[in-house]
C-alpha cells in the first residue's frame, strides 16, 4: 500500500540536522528526498565524527553516525549551487517538485536565484521552507545559531541543572530536532493548505530560537502569569512531589507519585501509610510546599533496599518509576525490543548496519520502509536522467 506521502517530491537543501531531520520524516512517510550536496565536501554531518561507520574491511568510512541517523529514504545528487550547472539543475528539479527545503544564511541563495521569490515564479505550486537559528527577519536574522547557542538564548540552559550547580546543556541537540519537527508539521499544513486552496504555495520560516522557546511552554507560562523566574529543578519535576530521582543503596531510581492516588500507592510500597494521613502532604500543592520535609524523609528510606528491590515494590503498588539506563540497556529493554524501534537495513559498504525506526504507528500505510542514507551523490545520474539530462553535461 503506498505510503501517506507518495507522489510528493522535496527538494533538499538541508544540511547539519534540522533541516535533514525534517526530509527524513518527511522520506519515511513517503516522499520522494532529493537531497542535494556539494560533490566534493556533501553534507557537513556526513564528517562528524568520530565515530565513523567501518567498511567490510573494518576501515572508515566517511560516514558518521550523526549523517546516518538523520538522511535515510533519501537520494543523494551532487551540485554545487554556485555554479551555473548546478543552478540549472536546481530549477529544472523545482517545475517538477511539492517542496524546497533549505537551511543556508539567511538570503544566502538569493545570489544564485533559487530563493523562495525566485523558484515561486518558476513553480508557484512550490511550498518553501527555510530552517535557521534565528529566523528570516529580526536584529539576529544574519546570525548563525548552532543548538548550543540556541539552548542558552532560549534558557533551557538555565532550567536545567542541579539547583546549586551551573547552568546545563541537555545530553543531545534538542532544539534541532524541535526545529525539524516543526518545519515537517508546517510543510504537512502547507500542502493541505495547497490541496483545498486551488495549488497556491508558500514560503515557510523556522527559527530554532522560536522552536527552543516553544518547547519551554509550560515553564515560560509560570513566569508570564506570575512573574516568578523560573529555577533549576536538577531530577525533579517542577510543581510536582515526590517526582524525582531517588539514591538506592547500590544506584538510583526515578519516581513519578506526584498525584495523590500514586502518593498513596507509594506510601503503602514503603510501608509508611501514615504519610498518606498528614496534613502536610494532602495534595500536591501541600506536597510541594513541604518538599524539604518530604524528600529527605523518602530518599533516608530508598537508601535501604537496591534499585530492583525498590522496582519490584513500586510495580506491584503500581507506582510509576524507572532505573536510570545506559543507552546499551535502554536498546535491550524488552519494550523496545518488542515494538522493533532498531532495525537492521541493508549497506552497500558494511552489508547491514542499524537504524532507529520512526516511532510513527499508523494502522493502514505503516512505515515499513527503512532505505540506507545514500552515499555522496549515489543518485546524481538516476535524478539527471529524469530530467533528461547527463552527468557530463555539468562538466
Amino acid at each position: 500500500m503506498a505510503l501517506p506521502l507518495n507522489g510528493i517530491r522535496v527538494i533538499d537543501l538541508g544540511r547539519i540536522f534540522a533541516a535533514p531531520w525534517c526530509t527524513q520524516l518527511l522520506g519515511d512517510l513517503g516522499a520522494e528526498i532529493i537531497k542535494i550536496e556539494h560533490p566534493e565536501k556533501g553534507d557537513d554531518f556526513r564528517t562528524y565524527g568520530p565515530p565513523f561507520l567501518v567498511d567490510k574491511s573494518g576501515k572508515p568510512t566517511r560516514e558518521s553516525a550523526y549523517y546516518l541517523s538523520a538522511n535515510r529514504n533519501k537520494k543523494s545528487v551532487a551540485l554545487d549551487l554556485a555554479t551555473d550547472w548546478g543552478q540549472r539543475v536546481i530549477r529544472e528539479l523545482v517545475t517538477s517538485a511539492d517542496v524546497l527545503i533549505e537551511n543556508f544564511k539567511v538570503e544566502a541563495l538569493k545570489k544564485y536565484g533559487l530563493d523562495y521569490a525566485s523558484l515561486a515564479k518558476l513553480r508557484p505550486q512550490i511550498i518553501y521552507c527555510s530552517v535557521s537559528g534565528f529566523g528570516q527577519t529580526g536584529p539576529f536574522a544574519h546570525r548563525g545559531g548552532l543548538d548550543s547557542v540556541i539552548q542558552a538564548l532560549s534558557g533551557l540552559m538555565s532550567l536545567t541543572g542541579e539547583p546549586d550547580g551551573e547552568p546545563q546543556k541537555v545530553g543531545m541537540i534538542v532544539d534541532d530536532f524541535a526545529a525539524g519537527m516543526y518545519a515537517a508539521v508546517g510543510i504537512l499544513a502547507a500542502l493541505r493548505h495547497r490541496e483545498v486552496n486551488g495549488g497556491q504555495g508558500q514560503y515557510i520560516d523556522i527559527s530554532l530560537l522560536d522552536c527552543g522557546l516553544a518547547m519551554l511552554g509550560p515553564r515560560l507560562m509560570t513566569y508570564l502569569i506570575s512573574g516568578e523566574i523560573p529555577q533549576r529543578n536538577g531530577n525533579a519535576s517542577f510543581g510536582s512531589a515526590p517526582a524525582q530521582t531517588f539514591r538506592c543503596s547500590d544506584g538510583t531510581i526515578m519516581v513519578q507519585a506526584g498525584s495523590n492516588d500514586q502518593f498513596r500507592r507509594l506510601c503503602h510500597a514503603i510501608e509508611r501509610p501514615e504519610l498518606v494521613d498528614d496534613p502536610r502532604f494532602g495534595s500536591r500543592s501541600d506536597r510541594v510546599k513541604h518538599i524539604p520535609v518530604l524528600i529527605p524523609a523518602l530518599q533516608e528510606i530508598f537508601m535501604r533496599r537496591t534499585v530492583k528491590q525498590w522496582q519490584r515494590a513500586l510495580e506491584a503498588a503500581g507506582v510509576l518509576n524507572a532505573p536510570i539506563n545506559t543507552v546499551p540497556e535502554a536498546l535491550a529493554h524488552e519494550q523496545v525490543e518488542f515494538r522493533q524501534m532498531v532495525r537492521t537495513i541493508p549497506h552497500p559498504v558494511t552489508g547491514t548496519i542499524a537504524t532507529i525506526a520512526n516511532p510513527i504507528r499508523l494502522s493502514e500505510t505503516p512505515l515499513t520502509e527503512y532505505r540506507t542514507p545514500p552515499m555522496l551523490g549515489e543518485h546524481t545520474g538516476e535524478v539527471l536522467a529524469s530530467l533528461g539530462l547527463s552527468k557530463s553535461a555539468g562538466t
